[in-house]
């Protein structure tokens, strides 16, 4: 069975995203990249161009899931709005298409992925690297993250769709 997921790691200036093949036990690389918004911009039209952007690869990857990463709260209370508003352009734009999303959390993703719920960045890094034939770690970081919550949602199978 062959299964194409597109996968988020959804930020106010930087959103992640990846795209990931799974056949069987097989992974592999589609693509990748970020959706960058200025700094300067007022905050509804950086939305804006997330949501816009998201769309069009949802339309071109035509993917039979979404995966996204689930908002994990630390001290910063501004972050996690912005982290949040961010992550619902993203589910509108998915419902607008039509597609099953799934949401992970960093331990659901990191356990996937490593099979250790605490690695770090640069373990994650390494093994997206690994899983997917790729020659250097996926750039930004953010990207990297989108691949690994893809590969989640490839291992999750079926039942995680929501």
């Amino acid at each position: 069975m062959t299964v194409l997921v597109l996968g988020f790691d959804p930020g106010s200036a930087t959103t992640g995203y990846g795209v990931v093949e799974g056949q069987g036990t097989r992974l592999y690389h589609r693509g990748h990249g970020a959706i960058r918004t200025p700094a300067g911009q007022p905050f509804h039209h950086r939305l804006h161009t997330i949501f816009r952007e998201a769309s069009a690869l949802i339309a071109h990857h035509q993917p039979e899931a979404v995966a996204i990463e689930k908002l994990f709260f630390s001290q910063n209370v501004t972050s996690a709005i912005s982290v949040s508003q961010a992550r619902g352009v993203i589910a509108v734009a998915v419902a607008q298409a039509g597609c099953p999303i799934s949401e992970f959390s960093p331990l659901e993703v990191k356990n996937a992925v490593v099979g250790y719920g605490k690695a770090d960045k640069r373990q994650v890094q390494e093994m997206v690297r690994i899983l997917l034939n790729l020659d250097e770690y996926p750039k930004p970081d953010d990207a990297a993250d989108a691949l690994a919550v893809a590969i989640c949602q490839i291992h999750a199978g079926k039942r995680a769709l929501t």
